[in-house]
């Protein structure tokens, strides 16, 4: 699915649930501290998406959404943990990619793919509204936390590095 496709369902998702967001059209860029400065958000109000690949045993592996503050890092021991795995890393670009839908820069933080299970750190909800990429480099959304948390229905789980 290209990210057009992505970015369509997303803003039919938050309309089909009332949401209350704004999108925001900006210069092409994927790096989070970059785009916050374009958007003009706080670093830590940013979501940053890493798609993370954990085996569990020799022959299962996982793949998490985790989804951090922008001015912090995931902890892949603490994804490792969550799924009680013997390995965690980031998963490969293309692997990434495939399962968010859309190109890396612009991953969202919603699962629309049964094979990712969503992760967000409770500190980037503290902030009253997240602000990410909209499967577009030129286009974000800011969304209310509670509408994110509610529509998104993710773990919530301290995977950031302190």
């Amino acid at each position: 699915m290209s990210g057009d496709g992505m970015y369509d369902k997303l803003i039919t998702l938050l309309d089909e649930h009332g949401a209350a967001y704004r999108v925001i059209e900006h210069a092409a860029e994927g790096a989070t501290e970059a785009v916050s400065a374009l958007r003009g958000n706080e670093l830590g109000q940013a979501a940053k998406c890493i798609i993370v690949m954990v085996k569990v045993g020799k022959k299962v592996t996982r793949y998490a959404l985790a989804v951090v503050p922008g001015d912090k890092r995931v902890d892949l021991a603490k994804v490792k943990a969550l799924y009680e795995g013997t390995y965690a890393s980031f998963a490969s670009q293309e692997a990434a990619e495939r399962l968010a839908g859309s190109q890396s820069g612009t991953i969202l933080p919603f699962s629309f793919d049964e094979g990712l299970e969503l992760f967000v750190d409770p500190e980037l909800l503290r902030n009253p509204e997240i602000y990410f990429n909209a499967a577009r480099l030129d286009r974000s959304v800011a969304l209310s936390s509670n509408d994110y948390l509610s529509i998104a229905e993710p773990r919530v789980e301290v995977i950031a590095q302190t």
